[in-house]
């Protein structure tokens, strides 16, 4: 028999917790990509992650991935961010995307030489970088994007005086349509638990500690990852075929 939480206990919970969870943050980055892409977005779903993806993206067979690095693209208020930003969710994609298998990805030695035969990538080529880099590593799509927010937390695991957040923007081009098909938009900030009862389970999964940005944006990139997994018909490739 299942027991539910006492609402003294939950009341206790609450008054008590000094720590953190996530929770989605501003949504003003839900409008920084535009595409003709039909919305799809996760009912129900806390994890600050929202997708877009085309109808027909079970149609799309895919064999081999490659990551393109991220760009930075700083909202209005932090201005800027931290060195490295890019690179570590960058590192985080490519990472996931070999752990959950299927598909084959492209390493990303063979990505970086065939990114210096192209134009410095910025938010102007984004799309067109992407398309010429899956073109140049003979790649069925492309995952690329921009990093909007990493900011670090600022204090210790229990004690943190400002939180951790993090935002960013991916797109996985079919390199056969040159149309992007999925597109993700993730943007979360750490709450204390009392500011936010309701996201209890990432209380408890972080153990009641302030977390990292690094924490959050790997958090955000298996989401993303397995999502976009679910979504595509991945076909690996069989050896002499």
């Amino acid at each position: 028999m299942k027991r539910s939480v006492a609402p003294a206990v939950l009341a206790a919970i609450v008054f008590f917790a000094a720590a953190g969870c996530s929770k989605q943050i501003n949504q003003r980055f839900e409008d920084q990509v535009s595409d003709t892409v039909h919305s799809l977005p996760l009912i129900g779903d806390q994890s600050g992650l929202k997708i877009h993806a085309v109808r027909s993206i079970k149609e799309v067979v895919i064999h081999k991935i490659a990551v393109m690095p991220l760009v930075d693209a700083p909202d209005q208020v932090d201005k800027a961010l931290p060195p490295g930003s890019s690179e570590s969710v960058t590192a985080a994609l490519y990472a996931q995307a070999t752990v959950v298998g299927g598909w084959a990805v492209v390493p990303q030695d063979d990505v970086e030489d065939a990114m210096q035969q192209l134009p410095p990538t910025n938010l102007s080529n984004l799309d067109q970088n992407a398309i010429a880099l899956g073109k140049a590593v003979a790649a069925d799509g492309v995952l690329y994007g921009m990093v909007s927010i990493y900011r670090e937390r600022v204090g210790y695991d229990y004690a943190a005086q400002t939180p951790a957040a993090v935002a960013f923007t991916l797109k996985f081009l079919d390199e056969h349509s040159g149309q992007v098909v999925w597109t993700a938009k993730y943007a979360r900030e750490q709450k204390a638990l009392t500011e936010n009862v309701f996201d209890l389970p990432h209380f408890i999964s972080n153990r009641g500690r302030w977390v990292r940005a690094h924490d959050i944006a790997e958090e955000g990139v298996q989401a993303a990852i397995s999502n976009l997994y679910s979504k595509l018909t991945v076909r690996p490739v069989v050896q002499g075929n």
